[in-house]
């Protein structure tokens, strides 16, 4: 018998290649620019002064017992005059009309709705953790219509969970028709709130030092930063705008959540479309039905579904911008399916749309840089491995002369993508996203916002009833 000669296993070294990309800038007052939120806000102040989106007033209402009420408006008022820095914390500069956000708090105790002691009682004597979650919401549900229906301006709504109630109502898990119910107080009363159509902020008495905390609270500063940021983008308000990001292009970020009390086979998609000014829109997608134990483990849209979905996300936008968008981005944390791809680019290439990208990203801990010294890679550093590409959303920031974060940073990797630009447009796109949360006055975030927030939106989304209609401003759900 001849054995024939056997040729060497061959292998070839992945092509590597490396790129850094520029921090991009922000927008503020009378285009002002900066990189950093705090610093431009403090400068020149907030993207929508002196236009008839801000407010020279913002008119607050409470809900919480007596003291705790008592001790937030003495809270937000003591922020309002501004926050010294502290070690490597950037000075909060105030909310008043001549400085930081320039405007006015007005904190009347006639859009105050007491949670009485008798309440409390009565809430923290319901031993069914179900029952006593429930009984808590209708509550809620209570003062804010009441507070609502007062005759007096309200444009804000702060709750102060009475603290003993937070702990016995924070969360609910219970069965219902023999399937397991998760249920978290913040994303109830969100969805609750919604109706009245007034946003709200949830604060806590440790947070505003009625309680001891056991745990350790971020620098006043920091907490006045988010907050004031949050109510100014809740109270219809434009934050900063980016800068760098093309007219008439759409960002839409897809994740996927159960309904309350559906079953493992009903999963629903989630839609949150950005255009350039970094404001978004919420959609709740189609329903659709996936077997996890059957499929792969990440869900994918079925090929009509997928269809489906983005002509709503087509006419809603047409609806809201009167015209349709010339570029739509489709970012999303699994890869596309064949099936899935080909309903999205059916849809897009049945519209109008002149352009569209589909692109997956996520986490990679199986591949990273490393650079000499002893800080982590920059914030914008690249690098191409074979076909893969991969950039560094968190990093070392040259402008604050730190790393901000206390892990290793891991590049996102651009898993899937498909369409008509180029990957570094992608990339300094998802760069600029990462800086447009007005929900925190942060440098920058891990994950472009609309694809970070149709996760954090789901959550409140599955707290929705079925026949109930959600809100598509994201004030809503902050």
């Amino acid at each position: 018998m001849t054995i024939g000669k056997i040729s060497p296993l061959q292998l070839h070294s992945p092509e590597l290649s490396a790129q850094y990309y520029e921090e991009p800038k922000l927008l503020f007052a009378e285009d002002g620019a900066h990189c950093h939120p705090k610093i431009g806000i403090a400068l020149y102040g907030p993207r929508s002064l002196g236009t008839s989106r801000h407010k020279q007033e913002v008119h607050v209402g409470f809900i919480g017992s007596a003291e705790g009420m008592d001790a937030a408006r003495h809270f937000y008022s003591d922020l309002a005059d501004g926050v010294d820095s502290e070690n490597d914390q950037i000075a909060f500069p105030g909310c008043r009309a001549d400085r930081g956000f320039r405007c006015e708090l007005r904190m009347d105790e006639n859009i105050c709705e007491s949670i009485t002691r008798r309440e409390i009682l009565e809430v923290s004597g319901i031993r069914s953790q179900r029952e006593r979650f429930e009984r808590f919401l209708e509550i809620l549900e209570d003062k804010l219509e009441l507070l609502t229906q007062r005759d007096y301006p309200l444009d804000y709504i702060v709750f102060v969970p009475p603290n003993d109630l937070l702990k016995g109502c924070r969360v609910a898990n219970y069965k219902d028709n023999k399937i397991d119910v998760h249920r978290d107080l913040r994303r109830a009363f969100k969805a609750s709130a919604m109706q009245f159509r007034k946003p709200t902020q949830i604060l806590q008495e440790t947070t505003i030092g009625l309680v001891n905390s056991r745990r350790k609270l971020d620098h006043r500063s920091k907490i006045a930063w988010n907050l004031f940021t949050g109510l100014y983008f809740k109270v219809e308000g434009l934050p900063w705008a980016p800068v760098g990001l093309n007219p008439g292009t759409c960002f839409i970020g897809i994740s996927f959540f159960r309904p309350l009390g559906s079953a493992s086979t009903l999963r629903s998609s989630v839609v949150q479309a950005f255009d350039h000014n970094g404001e978004g829109l919420i959609l709740r997608g189609p329903s659709f039905r996936w077997d996890s134990q059957q499929e792969s483990r990440s869900p994918h849209l079925p090929e009509d579904t997928a269809h489906e979905l983005l002509q709503m996300v087509l006419r809603r936008y047409r609806s809201e911008r009167r015209q349709l968008p010339r570029r739509v981005v489709v970012h999303k944390s699994s890869r596309f399916e064949p099936e899935e791809r080909s309903g999205f680019e059916q849809a897009l290439c049945s519209s109008d749309v002149e352009q569209y990208d589909l692109v997956s990203l996520r986490f990679s801990n199986n591949v990273r840089l490393i650079r000499a010294g002893q800080y982590p890679p920059l914030r914008g550093s690249s690098f191409t491995a074979g076909d893969i590409s991969y950039l560094y959303t968190t990093g070392y920031i040259p402008e604050m002369g730190k790393y901000p974060h206390g892990h290793v940073p891991s590049p996102l990797q651009i898993a899937d993508h498909v369409g008509d630009a180029s990957d570094a447009q992608i990339k300094k796109e998802i760069l600029l996203l990462t800086k447009m949360n007005f929900n925190s006055a942060d440098y920058a975030g891990s994950s472009p916002i609309d694809l970070r927030f149709s996760k954090l939106v789901g959550d409140i989304l599955r707290e929705i009833p079925e026949g109930q209609s959600p809100q598509p401003n994201f004030r809503y759900y902050t």
